[in-house]
């Protein structure tokens, strides 16, 4: 993939200590199923450039904080996403200002094939030309992909269906990529080539923010990391202070 158009420096207000911008902030963003808080009020920041990780046990509320991001739920509080109120637009809107999701479980048209599934990604676009080169960078990022363009997706190995989703989502030029436990299921060979690609899309320019049940992999994969326990933030460092701390190699690393 070619870099993405990258935002005015004005979107994102002043630089940070780290010289990068404020993409995307929630505050007191709350999650509620009926009567159950699933997230209670967190708070966080991800900035222009960075890969960011937020881990947890099962059911923390991780999932439930990027469907939150993405509109897919109610929520409460405030999503700022370069200086607008994200938590006012429609999902479907979501792409057209730089955001997407590769969701939990991929999330794939199995029906279509391979190549409608990339073509999906790019529904809000009508540069013909501009999405014809991007699926070929997709093809040369994903080559498995291009060998099986015209094979329908949901004969895809889930390895493959996982390369599928992010390339999908690549077609849409995003400036915010929210990557929804993109190993889950896979076998270790697989999940090194999924985070081989994750690692390409961030260093071509894209932000991260993953959300990973992995906390090594996912902590050796960003810059900087957040904890979540029972809805609420509980840490927030680097991620190499995070591998360090005697807590998170306890509960997360099997240490």
């Amino acid at each position: 993939m070619a870099n993405p158009p990258r935002p005015p420096l004005s979107w994102g207000g002043e630089p940070s200590a780290h010289g990068r911008y404020a993409l995307l902030e929630a505050l007191n963003l709350e999650v509620h199923y009926g009567g159950i808080a699933a997230v209670k009020g967190i708070s966080f920041a991800i900035e222009q450039g960075e890969m960011v990780c937020l881990i947890g046990a099962n059911g923390a509320g991780k999932t439930s904080t990027l469907k939150a991001l993405a509109r897919m739920i109610p929520a409460k509080g405030e999503l700022h996403y370069r200086q607008q109120r994200l938590d006012r637009l429609p999902s479907h809107d979501l792409i057209r200002h730089g955001l997407a999701l590769v969701p939990e479980g991929r999330g794939i048209f199995a029906r279509l094939t391979v190549a409608e599934n990339l073509a999906m990604g790019a529904y809000h676009r009508n540069d013909k030309a501009e999405i014809e080169l991007d699926l070929q960078r997709i093809f040369e990022m994903l080559p498995r992909l291009k060998e099986r363009a015209t094979q329908v997706a949901g004969t895809l190995s889930g390895g493959e269906q996982q390369m599928l989703a992010i390339g999908r989502a690549l077609m849409g030029r995003p400036q915010l990529l929210l990557l929804d436990e993109p190993s889950m299921g896979l076998a270790p060979l697989m999940v090194e080539k999924v985070f081989e690609v994750i690692r390409s899309v961030a260093a071509q320019g894209v932000t991260i923010f993953l959300v990973e049940q992995n906390a090594r992999l996912a902590l050796q994969t960003c810059s900087r990391g957040y904890v979540m326990e029972s809805g609420l933030i509980t840490l927030a460092d680097t991620a190499a202070s995070l591998i360090a701390d005697p807590r998170v190699r306890a509960a997360y690393l099997g240490e």
